[in-house]
């Protein structure tokens, strides 16, 4: 997935790979771009820091922010040239959210996606089960295909009567 483990040796990208952790993902500020899996390559060449993220779909309106984050969090270490690129393959996928990310993702209220894309979610009634990131019930529903954001569904637990977003496997 990412390529932090060249920094191992270069206490340099170290120190980079450590900085980016402090950025988070403004639609869900508990996630770091490590967590979420989009902070892809940090790379030095000569003066200049390049920093590629991948997005998690075209046109999320959240990656000019993030890109801004990070330039604003490397000048402050004393990075004055700072590149950030988005990359567009491989694609993002929710498999990429590290098993930090999806504890920090119930522990926010959310329901995070299945452990891969290609997992096959146990089912109840025939339709996949969303355990409620509130109480643990297994008895959800989903109200609405989109939750406060694209990347989110809408669930709601017949358990303890509380909504909760589900982010979508992609």
């Amino acid at each position: 997935m990412t390529r932090r483990r060249q920094a191992v040796g270069n206490p340099v990208l170290a120190s980079l790979w450590s900085l980016l952790d402090q950025v988070k993902d403004p639609e869900i500020p508990v996630l770091s771009l490590l967590d979420l899996g989009i902070l892809q390559d940090v790379e030095q060449q000569g003066e200049a820091i390049i920093v590629t993220i991948t997005t998690t779909y075209s046109g999320c309106p959240a990656m000019d922010v993030i890109g801004d984050e990070i330039r604003q969090v490397l000048r402050q270490a004393g990075y004055a040239n700072v590149m950030v690129k988005q990359q567009l393959a491989p694609a993002w996928t929710t498999d990429w959210i590290t098993e930090e990310g999806r504890r920090k993702l119930r522990e926010y209220g959310i329901a995070p996606p299945a452990e891969s894309s290609s997992d096959k979610r146990e089912l109840l009634d025939g339709k996949p089960l969303i355990p409620c990131p509130l109480c643990g019930g297994i008895h959800t529903e989903r109200v609405s295909e989109f939750g406060s954001t694209a990347c989110k569904a809408q669930y709601r637990c017949r358990d303890c009567g509380e909504p909760f977003d589900y982010f979508k496997c992609i």
